[in-house]
């Protein structure tokens, strides 16, 4: 029964990761928080994002902007190196802490500057590639990051899509190497890959369905209080844990 409801809630993250254009994984990372340990999660994430965006990258074939994936995605693949590599000095309570922070104050940033655009630079596309690939690494959540200096290039939604996960695939290979060497797959989870990779497929093609009737911006203000409130909620054990020690 447990199973079933991580199972369900995953392809809830999946779905509304792909119309929110976030990535899964700022939804995933703190649902699968509640069922398994962090370090564990970050692996766990690392595998469903693989298949995550082998599947947009399949739905959403109309190209892909070589020229941002550079620019953009190199430092994202170097960093999460960088991000994944720290994790193991830091316990699972910081984790979670940061993930919650993290996530809040995201949202919020998002929320209240609405109007705030960044300019679609070099500059902002390798510091955008460098703080979102850190954060993947780190963390196990960078796409919202990406999404934003992506969308100051305003490319179509396709295209948007498909660059996204090209990107993201390099990140999330990087990592699950990364995550596997460090020990955060365990034996127990390949009973998990079946299911994450159904669910990948299942929610990506879900999501593309609700994209043709639904207006991104809408869906992206409530994915964004949905955030808020999810990161709240991942402080929520950490902050006892610290203040019971």
């Amino acid at each position: 029964m447990q199973y079933l409801l991580f199972y369900v809630l995953a392809l809830f993250a999946e779905v509304v990761g792909t119309v929110g254009g976030f990535g899964s994984s700022v939804f995933f990372v703190p649902i699968a928080n509640q069922f398994f340990s962090f370090h564990e999660v970050l692996g766990i994430t690392a595998m469903l994002h693989v298949f995550s965006n082998l599947s947009k990258l399949l739905l959403f074939r109309h190209g892909i902007d070589k020229k941002l994936l550079m620019q953009l995605g190199i430092p994202a693949v170097v960093f999460v190196l960088i991000g994944g590599f720290l994790t193991r000095y830091f316990d699972n309570t910081k984790l979670e802490l940061f993930l919650g922070i993290f996530l809040v104050l995201t949202s919020l940033w998002f929320l209240i500057n609405r109007s705030d655009k960044v300019e679609a630079t070099r500059r902002n596309a390798i510091s955008g590639g460098i703080l979102s690939g850190f954060m993947a690494g780190f963390l196990g959540t960078g796409g919202a990051i990406r999404g934003l200096t992506m969308a100051a290039f305003a490319m179509p939604k396709s295209i948007f899509i498909a660059t996204s996960a090209a990107i993201d695939m390099g990140v999330d290979v990087s990592r699950a190497v990364i995550y596997l060497e460090a020990g955060y797959w365990k034996a127990e989870n390949w009973v998990l890959l079946p299911w994450l990779i159904a669910i990948s497929f299942v929610g990506s093609y879900l999501g593309k369905r609700i994209l043709n009737h639904v207006s991104e911006d809408r869906f992206r203000t409530i994915s964004l209080y949905l955030i808020c409130l999810v990161g709240i909620l991942s402080m929520v054990k950490p902050l006892m844990a610290l203040f019971s020690s």
